[in-house]
């Protein structure tokens, strides 16, 4: 006869593919639904891609503005994000769940900081701070195993986007 109990510590344990159970708050609290990607980490494969994609109409809405008005509302962003996905972690009990895509949010838009205009653009950000993201070479990965809360979840995605923000830069130069 087997042994039915499983310990918590063996429920713990999950599959590198698998991901926590996507909260019903998401649906009934603005801060959770904010904290998921306004719903995108809701999809149950590649959140972070989807969180990024979803993040593209926000950030065309926000590129209209000049550089400065721009770089505001990044900032603003990316410390909203810090402060939203830290109490939603909380709220969840799950740190750095990974449904979580605000950060994807703050990191594209950072990558997308003085972007010059035009869907190829738009394509290769993405491309960029995906690649960035999910590759974290140094420091980006030694930060996102020692950095915790919401600061942590927001940081690493920023070094993403800066990353794929210097290349943008040097590209679009080149090409001017």
């Amino acid at each position: 006869m087997q042994d039915s109990h499983i310990t918590n510590k063996d429920s713990q344990k999950r599959n590198f593919f698998e991901i926590p159970a996507i909260p019903d708050s998401v649906w009934t609290n603005p801060l959770h639904f904010i904290a998921f990607g306004f719903g995108s980490g809701t999809i149950p494969f590649a959140p972070g891609t989807f969180g990024t994609l979803f993040a593209i109409p926000f950030y065309l809405m926000a590129h209209v503005f000049s550089n400065l008005t721009y770089l505001f509302i990044t900032l603003l962003v990316v410390l909203a994000s810090i402060l939203i996905c830290e109490k939603v972690s909380r709220d969840v009990s799950v740190d750095d769940h990974q449904g979580m895509c605000l950060d994807e949010f703050a990191g594209f838009f950072v990558t997308m900081i003085n972007a010059p205009y035009g869907w190829q653009w738009v394509v290769l950000g993405f491309i960029l701070f995906r690649v960035f993201d999910i590759w974290k070479p140094w420091p980006i990965r030694f930060f996102d195993k020692n950095l915790h809360g919401g600061f942590g979840m927001i940081f690493d995605d920023v070094l993403a986007g800066l990353y794929g923000f210097i290349i943008i830069q040097f590209l679009s130069n080149i090409i001017r």
